[in-house]
C-alpha cells in the first residue's frame, strides 16, 4: 500500500509541477523544444521516404510514423529510467515535469491569441491577421473581423484537445513517454496529415493515427466544456444542444466536438467560409469572445485534470502495483 501511495503521489507531483511550469514559464526556446526537433526529424525522413507509387508511399508513411514515435518515446523512457535509478528521486521528478510540460501548451495558446484580440480592439486588422497565421492553416488575408475572431476561437477550442487534454490523457495512461508519443503523433499529423496530392498517401497513416489518438479525449473534453459552462455563468444546455447538433459538420471527426461545444457555450456562430458553420448567431462575435474562449479552455483543463487524468493515474498506479 505504501509503494502504491508513493507512486501515485509521484505521478501527481509531476503532473501539477508541469502545469505550474507551463503557467509560469510557458514554452522553452525553439532550439530546446522537443516538438521543434520532432518537426526536423519528420521533415528529414519525409523527404527521403516520398515516392511516386501510392502503395509504396502509404507503406513509407507507416514507417515514417513508427520511426519518429520510437526515436522520441523510447529515449524518454530510457533516460527517465536511468535518472530515477542513478540520479535520484528529485532529479527524476524535475526532469519528468520539464519533459511533460513540453508536450502540452496552455499558456502558449493564451500568448498567441490575446494579441489578436488586442489588435482588433485597437482597430488593427492587419496585425490581427499577421498573428492569426501562427495558429490556423487558413489564409487570413480576406477575412473580416468576425471571421478572424471565429478562427481564433475555433483554434482555442480544437487546441484544448490536441494541445492540452490529449497529452495529459496519455500521460495519465502511460507516463511521460506516452505523452511524448502523443506529441509525435500530433506533430506528424500537422506536418504530413493532409489530403492534397503531395501528402495524401505518405500522410494517410499519420492522419488516421492522430484521429484515433484524439478520439476519446476530444469527446470527453467537449463534454467537460458543457460542464464548464456551469462555472462560467454560461448556458450548458445550449452548449450540449449545439454540440449534439453540429459536431459532425467539420471534416475532422474530432475537432467538431469541442468547436461546436464552444460555439454553443459562447452563444455564437463559428464559421469557416465554404466549409462549415457551427452554432447559432444569437450574439455577434467580438474580440472579447477570444478571452471568453480562453476561460473555457482553462476551466475545461482543470476539470479534465481533476475528473479524468487523476482518476486514470490512480487506476494505472493501482494496476502497476500488482506487477
Amino acid at each position: 500500500m505504501f509503494l502504491f501511495a508513493s507512486a501515485f503521489a509521484e505521478s501527481l507531483l509531476i503532473l501539477f509541477l508541469s502545469l505550474a511550469l507551463d503557467a509560469v514559464l510557458g514554452e522553452p526556446p525553439d532550439k530546446l523544444h522537443p516538438t521543434v526537433w520532432m518537426g526536423k526529424v519528420i521533415a528529414f525522413l519525409k523527404q527521403r521516404l516520398t515516392c511516386s507509387s501510392p502503395r509504396r508511399a502509404k507503406l513509407n508513411g507507416v514507417l515514417l510514423a513508427v520511426t519518429v514515435i520510437l526515436v522520441f518515446a523510447v529515449p524518454a523512457y530510457l533516460v527517465l529510467f536511468l535518472v530515477k535509478h542513478f540520479a535520484g528521486w528529485v532529479a527524476y521528478v524535475i526532469l519528468s515535469a520539464l519533459w511533460l510540460k513540453t508536450t502540452f501548451a496552455v499558456r502558449c495558446m493564451r500568448d498567441y491569441t490575446r494579441p489578436i484580440s488586442s489588435a482588433l480592439v485597437c482597430g488593427n486588422q492587419d496585425e490581427a491577421k499577421r498573428r492569426l497565421r501562427y495558429i490556423v492553416r487558413r489564409r487570413p488575408e480576406s477575412l473580416n473581423e468576425r471571421q478572424i475572431v471565429s478562427a481564433a476561437v475555433e483554434s482555442i477550442a480544437e487546441s484544448t484537445t490536441d494541445g492540452v487534454t490529449s497529452p495529459l490523457f496519455y500521460y495519465a495512461l502511460l507516463g511521460v513517454p506516452g505523452a511524448v508519443a502523443y506529441r509525435v503523433v500530433n506533430t506528424l499529423d500537422s506536418m504530413v496529415g493532409y489530403r492534397d496530392e503531395e501528402y495524401q498517401h505518405i500522410g494517410l497513416f499519420s492522419a488516421k493515427l492522430d484521429t484515433l489518438a484524439n478520439y476519446v479525449p476530444a469527446r470527453v473534453t467537449a463534454l467537460l466544456m458543457v460542464l464548464a459552462a456551469l462555472f462560467l455563468n454560461a448556458d450548458s444546455r445550449a452548449a450540449l444542444r449545439i454540440m449534439r447538433r453540429d459536431r459532425k459538420k467539420t471534416s475532422s471527426p474530432n475537432a467538431g466536438w469541442t468547436m461546436s461545444a464552444m460555439a454553443g457555450l459562447l452563444c455564437v456562430k463559428l464559421e469557416k467560409p465554404g466549409h462549415y458553420s457551427l452554432g447559432d448567431d444569437c450574439s455577434p462575435l467580438s474580440p472579447m469572445h477570444i478571452q471568453k474562449a480562453l476561460h473555457v479552455m482553462y476551466v475545461s483543463t482543470l476539470l479534465f485534470v481533476l475528473l479524468i487524468a487523476v482518476p486514470i493515474m490512480l487506476f494505472s498506479t493501482w494496476l502497476a502495483s500488482f506487477t
